[in-house]
């Protein structure tokens, strides 16, 4: 567990923000784009800003956390499983691109902005939102706009210092900012922006076409006097409109980003690796926003990528990759908010989708024990709190919790019926007076081994006895099999079972059934009688806890399956 960063960053920003606008709400910003599915590596850029405004308003002070969606961005291209005719509309803001085939929304953004803030509703995360479309048509950057379409000259002159200096007279030095664009995450807002390059001059500014709605055009010329700009489309159109009016086009962003944080008056906003490095966006918007715009940049420290189940990074644009609501279905949103808080936003971190969440549930549970026995570290107490509770929630929890690799392998085994599922469970407490107890773990359980527990791994008990493998069994084998099926009615509980599983190699070693020896020779007695039970009863050649298996299986099936 890392040292309490969050504390760290609060600190900074309360004392930015008092240096900067004494008295006035801290502002602390994240920025989505709606392009597509928004991942768990997305969810980091909200969970930063998040922990911080949370922590800042836990002390007292008044803290808005905006959430920027880029629903202005351009549609870069369709994703795998959309319908190819969805072409026509690349180069069309995201709002105006229609919804995937199916969809009760009203257009693409809307349809990729709705589960994130369902999801983001169940983390507890508290927001304001900012639809960039809406700041765009309503007029509400128009100043800004103007003024940097004055200040293009310098504006294109900072552009120049970064276009070439990361090694001079290298052949990968001249990485231009829009090749660093196209590159950049899908899904922070800058993915696909060029840097305003047009005919005759440099232009902060790209309309989308009247006619077209897309944004293949080129400025032409700009009058500061009257602000008329002329432009051209790929798709024949040309024009002229008054930029003092118009509201159909964006600032180019790396311009658009440090705007908005004057605009805003950010003081606290992270970025993803692509934005962090030497000529990137975060460190030339550094420069705009206080020669052009007036404004400070944010403290903006860089997060690393989340993996999932081994995957180093995840890109939204190649499809496929889980969601803050995939993440949800299988674990309790407290987990899921203890995973970002517990980890500094430079460490990267993985989100198991596979055998491993359920070692995460039992680290997750011994932190808890160690809460309810003050034993645990401060900054393990402080992750723990950040992660059950908000300045103004505290989320809810499973009423009586079991191991959650518990519950996974008996909804396996019972391929989720409540009354098997329940007579199981009663055995780990004989208090549970019903499976809404064992709820949202118990469900998330579920949902993970229907989900993404793969066929093979799946818990399918025999429907017969394995004759062929039985007539090859020697005495050895019979015996032990045998002394567990004699033994079953006195010792037909989870405690008891487990005891006598372990204990048949022991009685067959001529000891005492609760005797204590670890030999090398008794355990490898145990683990080739415990694959022997395996295959008679799964057919293969290991599955869940045996003591629980057994129970699922019930003491008449147990004795059918063994031949005993």
């Amino acid at each position: 567990m890392d040292a309490d960063w969050v504390a760290r960053f609060a600190d900074e920003v309360i004392a930015e923000a008092e240096r900067r606008a004494p008295g006035k709400p801290i502002v602390c910003a994240s920025g989505l784009s709606p392009s597509g599915p928004i991942h768990l590596g997305n969810l980091r850029e909200v969970m930063t800003p998040h922990l911080v405004a949370d922590e800042i308003r836990r002390r007292g002070h008044e803290c808005v956390h905006i959430l920027s969606w880029d629903d202005f961005d351009r549609f870069r291209k369709v994703p795998a499983g959309v319908d190819p005719s969805w072409s026509e509309h690349i180069g069309k803001p995201l709002t105006s691109v229609p919804a995937p085939a199916g969809s009760p929304y009203p257009n693409w953004a809307e349809h990729f902005k709705a589960p994130m803030a369902a999801a983001l509703a169940e983390l507890g995360v508290e927001f304001r939102g900012i639809s960039q479309t809406e700041m765009y048509g309503s007029g509400a950057y128009r100043e800004q706009v103007l003024l940097a379409m004055r200040e293009r000259k310098t504006i294109d002159a900072i552009l120049d210092q970064y276009r070439t200096k990361a090694n001079p007279g290298s052949k990968t030095a001249a990485k231009t900012v829009d090749e660093e664009e196209a590159a950049a995450l899908e899904g922070s807002g800058a993915a696909g922006e060029d840097d305003g390059s047009g005919v005759g001059g440099y232009y902060p500014y790209k309309p989308y076409c009247s006619v077209c709605d897309r944004d293949l055009t080129t400025v032409t010329s700009y009058d500061d006097e009257t602000t008329a700009l002329a432009y051209t489309c790929a798709c024949g159109h040309a024009e002229t409109v008054m930029l003092a009016e118009h509201t159909h086009g964006k600032l180019v962003w790396k311009v658009d980003w440090p705007m908005r944080w004057a605009f805003e008056g950010v003081v606290f906003e992270p970025s993803g690796v692509d934005h962090s490095s030497p000529g990137s966006s975060f460190v030339v918007g550094g420069q705009i926003v206080r020669e052009i715009f007036g404004g400070a940049q944010p403290i903006g420290p860089m997060y690393a990528f989340v993996g999932i189940s081994g995957m180093a990074k995840m890109s939204s644009s190649k499809g496929g990759v889980p969601t803050p609501a995939d993440a949800l279905s299988i674990m309790e949103p407290a987990l899921l908010r203890w995973l970002y808080a517990r980890r500094r936003p430079n460490q990267s971190f993985k989100v198991s989708f596979d055998q491993e969440i359920q070692r995460m549930y039992d680290e997750w549970d011994t932190l808890s024990k160690k809460i309810a026995d003050g034993s645990a570290l401060p900054a393990d107490q402080a992750a723990y709190r950040r992660a059950t509770s908000t300045a103004s929630v505290t989320l809810s929890e499973t009423p009586r919790r079991l191991p959650y690799r518990t519950l996974a392998s008996v909804v396996d085994i019972t391929t989720g019926h409540e009354e098997q599922t329940l007579r199981i469970l009663r055995e780990f407490d004989h208090e549970i007076s019903g499976l809404d107890e064992l709820r949202p773990r118990l469900d998330r359980a579920q949902h993970w081994v229907t989900t993404y527990v793969p066929a093979e791994e799946r818990t399918q008990v025999r429907e017969e006895p394995d004759t062929a493998l039985l007539d090859t069994l020697g005495d050895i084998e019979r015996e032990s099999l045998r002394l567990l099926s004699d033994n079953l009615e006195a010792h037909w509980s989870l405690d008891g079972l487990t005891t006598l599983v372990y204990g048949v190699p022991k009685m067959q070693a001529g000891l005492d059934l609760s005797a204590k020896a670890a030999t090398p020779e008794l355990k490898a007695a145990q683990r080739t009688f415990f694959a022997l039970l395996y295959r008679l009863l799964v057919g293969r050649e290991t599955g869940p806890r045996l003591p629980t298996l057994l129970l699922a299986v019930g003491r008449d099936r147990v004795r059918k399956l063994l031949g005993t």
